[in-house]
């Protein structure tokens, strides 16, 4: 496709950036949040950060990482990281817990696990150890808070260290996790009372980069002139006299006092220095050196340094100033000054893997000037570099912080060695010219290398295996184990595709009886596919083919596709890659890659390609075989909810449901308004999960509350009573419920609440307050929990809200602003009409992209 078979798509899909900060769920009470704290609570690296850095320190290890659970309690979520790139361990930000991996075996079993090197990494846990095939030691030590396991701390070691037993680990990694416990338990404090500890500490955003501290460097010492040029008198600060060795007690306030501390031989740069500014305005880099006695030998030593500046004019009678810095240059200047006359080339990544540092001859090498290079990957700018064999020789180095050397043919036939120094801070890099290893072919271009300086060898074509294609087979494989919907696999094949192999567009088709629709595109102008939605399958277009060949097509340039398949529309791109979608073999579809350059297509890179087309095609089955069966799901529970509620006289109601967007999108929320003897019962509920089972439930406490409630029981005894019938039901789900019987011809009210969010009252006058209802314990704990009764009475012109938590639960903000946000809503917006007044009050849910929870509404206007 280039379209169905050779056009493109316009995608939707984006990763958010990342995150420095974040905060701990630290919750009391019914109510749940993620990603946030209470309202008294600090920030989640308040309690990690120091801990997780001496861990690696009693551990002698590089690196290390806090997982904690995620809201569900189905993830681990990575939200601490140190001493490695968040980068390198996307893959491992969120892992199940139910998974075959270290970190979620040691959070399920609440016990240390200790791996020395990738050997034990692959026995125990080789789905793990093959995603990450990097030599290093690794060791897991469950995180507790309040007696129970909130996540896991993970040292990683170099495998070269001294062995270490698992005993050791253990009294290794004891501090650190009291030290953790603690600072969770001060962000989520116990709140006395009866009833289970109801705090929660969860997670669910992006991991914080926390930095190793680095050892101590000589700081750059600066120091600050003015000199007249008119006069040539000069003043300096105090660091600009002990740079030139002056005391100030002796210093004339001369030029000629600075020009007698400067060495012979460097006069005329100091002097040249006045010919800069008077011509050009400025002095850029004059360099000469000044005696430097400090160390009392006897004998005469200089001080390298360096003069920058800009000339300035003042006003009437004034004269000409140069105004100057001068900078010490014994450092890190005169060491990229030494760098410089290598006749290897010299580079720098930061932890990263963005170039910091090149040297002028490692410019030459590479042929791509430093300019270009800076700030950005180097296997991205330099296209002979793209292999994503070379970028997995960086994460070899980072993760197991050995020296890792590799060979690699330039364009014009001359080999490079290419030598990997790592630390926790980042790698440098040392290149230089060599001969081809043994074995390689005599290539027709020997002797055509152009590379400055170096003669050519005759080597043959590149033989080393690509590591990085496996790599990303094992990738792809784990993220499509936990995409569940048919946008979630399409989210995540594109996500993985597109990076790891540099292409620009991608398009998933589907195919419904005999033809083919656009399921996902990233890349491709807006409207461009839309002419080729639903081509049959005789259509002359390489995508089609693909499918119905079950066979991989490659074109490495424009001209290669035009020759196959003349007249058809090109884009922009200049390579592409048609692979047929086949699953138990069937054809489910293709997937269609562009690149934006001309791309060869070795050999490997084509069998990667074709394995993961196969992944997604299983991936893509089995979602839309669940996406079938969540929409009979959703269409259970809906016929659970009220359609219809009903007319009672001074009052008017109205009730929203949105579904969660994870997992199935069905839940447990519900609402209902029942009549009884006594005036009207208003009810809403939430059933923890999100499953049949969770909607089976909720309808079951829909008709018990329903029944309890008709049987005109007071408010306590209803609650009670649903709540001895869960607990006998032995589900093992729990649930909250808010039930508020009222009288609409008094406006008087009796409300009872069990572990749900605080119900919200408009007052006539538009103020709105939290109503703070006497709560009990959430249902299904305790069959003999008591729930005591409040007493309200509502005045007329007043609006009652009861809700869920997903309505006020957002990633990254505690539950408390979330309730104060919709308060404020509910008193800003008028309150003439229920119905516009609950879609404002869902409407922030509604737009939202994700949403992890369920959302119900439930508002009653009082006449």
């Amino acid at each position: 496709m280039a379209h169905p078979g050779g056009e493109r798509l316009v995608s939707g899909a984006s990763v958010p950036g990342g995150r420095d900060m974040d905060e701990a769920a630290a919750v009391p009470d019914g109510p749940r949040s993620a990603g946030g704290r209470s309202r008294d609570a600090g920030r989640i690296e308040d309690a990690l950060t120091t801990p997780l850095v001496e861990a690696v320190r009693d551990l002698d290890g590089y690196g290390g990482l806090v997982y904690l659970r995620s809201r569900d309690r189905r993830s681990l979520v990575l939200a601490m990281v140190t001493g490695v790139p968040r980068s390198l361990l996307r893959s491992w930000w969120r892992v199940p817990v139910g998974g075959a991996l270290p970190m979620a075996e040691a959070y399920r079993r609440d016990e240390t696990l200790w791996l020395p090197d990738e050997r034990a990494g692959m026995v125990r846990f080789p789905h793990f150890t093959a995603g990450l095939p990097y030599s290093f030691g690794s060791a897991y030590q469950p995180v507790r808070s309040g007696g129970g396991t909130v996540g896991v701390l993970v040292v990683l070691r170099s495998a070269a260290r001294a062995p270490i037993d698992a005993p050791a680990v253990d009294l290794a990694l004891r501090p650190a996790e009291r030290a953790m416990e603690e600072g969770l338990d001060r962000l989520a404090p116990r709140r006395p009372g009866p009833g289970p500890a109801a705090y929660r500490v969860e997670y669910d955003d992006e991991p914080i980069s926390v930095r190793l501290p680095t050892s101590a460097a000589r700081p750059v010492r600066v120091g600050l002139i003015d000199w007249d040029l008119d006069s040539d008198r000069c003043t300096a600060d105090d660091e600009a006299l002990e740079l030139l060795g002056i005391d100030r007690a002796g210093y004339g306030g001369a030029i000629v006092d600075i020009e007698a501390r400067v060495s012979p031989d460097d006069l005329h740069e100091l002097r040249e220095s006045r010919h800069d500014a008077l011509a050009d305005g400025r002095v850029r880099s004059r360099h000469f050196r000044v005696r430097d006695e400090s160390r009392g030998e006897g004998k005469t030593s200089y001080r390298p340094v360096e003069l920058w500046g800009h000339l300035v004019h003042g006003g009437a009678g004034s004269g000409r100033i140069l105004v100057g810095a001068l900078v010490d240059a014994g450092g890190g200047l005169a060491a990229a000054e030494a760098a410089e006359r290598l006749p290897d080339g010299l580079f720098s990544l930061d932890q990263d893997g963005r170039l910091t540092y090149a040297n002028r001859r490692c410019e030459e090498l590479l042929g791509s000037g430093r300019e270009e290079l800076f700030g950005r990957y180097p296997w991205e700018v330099i296209t002979w570099l793209r292999d994503p064999a070379y970028e997995d020789r960086y994460r070899a180095a980072m993760l197991s912080q050995e020296q890792v050397s590799f060979l690699v043919r330039h364009p014009n036939g001359i080999w490079l060695s290419f030598v990997l120094y790592p630390d926790v801070h980042g790698l440098t890099g040392r290149v230089f010219a060599t001969g081809p290893p043994t074995g390689a072919e005599q290539g027709p271009e020997a002797g055509s290398a152009t590379v400055p300086g170096v003669s050519a060898p005759a080597p043959g074509p590149v033989t080393a295996a690509r590591a990085g294609a496996l790599y990303h087979v094992v990738q792809m494989a784990s993220v499509l184990t936990e995409a569940v919907t048919v946008q979630d696999v399409c989210r995540a094949v594109s996500e993985q595709l597109l990076p790891a192999f540099g292409a620009r567009e991608l398009a998933l088709y589907t195919v419904r009886e005999g033809r083919m629709y656009l399921l996902w595109e990233s890349g491709y102008p807006e409207g461009f596919l839309t002419p080729f939605e639903g081509v049959t399958l005789d259509t002359q277009l390489p995508g089609v083919h693909a499918l119905t060949t079950r066979l991989p097509l490659f074109f490495e340039s424009p001209e290669d596709l035009s020759l196959a398949y003349p007249g058809i529309t090109l884009d922009r791109m200049n390579a592409w890659s048609f692979l047929p979608l086949i699953a138990s073999g069937r054809s489910v579809g293709s997937c269609i890659l562009g690149w934006d350059t001309p791309h060869r297509f070795t050999p490997d890179e084509r069998s990667a390609l074709t394995a993961l087309s196969g992944l997604a095609a299983q991936a893509m089955e089995r979602a839309r075989l669940y996406d079938s069966e969540s929409a009979v799901a959703r269409g259970l529970q809906e016929g659970l909810l009220p359609h219809r509620l009903p007319a009672v006289e001074g009052l008017r109601t109205t009730g929203r449901y949105l579904p969660g967007t994870q997992g199935m999108a069905i839940g447990g929320d519900w609402y209902d308004v029942i009549t009884t003897g006594r005036g009207v019962a208003l009810v809403i509920g939430d059933v923890e999960g999100h499953s049949v089972g969770a909607a089976a439930v909720m309808g079951q406490l829909r008709s018990a509350v329903h029944a309890f409630a008709a049987s005109e029981r007071p408010p306590q005894e209803v609650i009670t009573h649903t709540n001895r019938l869960l607990t006998e039901l032995e589900s093992d789900i729990f649930a909250t419920c808010c039930y508020i019987e009222l009288d609409p011809r008094t406006g008087r009210a009796l409300a009872v609440r069990a572990g749900h969010p605080p119900p919200l009252l408009r007052h006539p006058d538009g103020r709105a307050e939290t109503l703070d209802l006497v709560g009990g314990v959430m249902l299904g704990v305790q069959p003999d929990s008591v729930y005591p009764v409040t007493a309200l009475t509502l005045a007329p012109g007043s609006v009652l809200a009861l809700y869920t938590d997903g309505l006020v639960e957002r990633p990254g903000s505690d539950i408390e602003t979330g309730i104060d946000a919709v308060r404020r809503r509910l008193s800003e917006t008028p309150a003439d009409s229920v119905e516009y007044l609950a879609d404002r009050l869902v409407g922030t849910a509604r737009r939202a992209r994700e949403r992890p929870d369920d959302v119900a509404l439930l508002l009653t206007a009082y006449r």
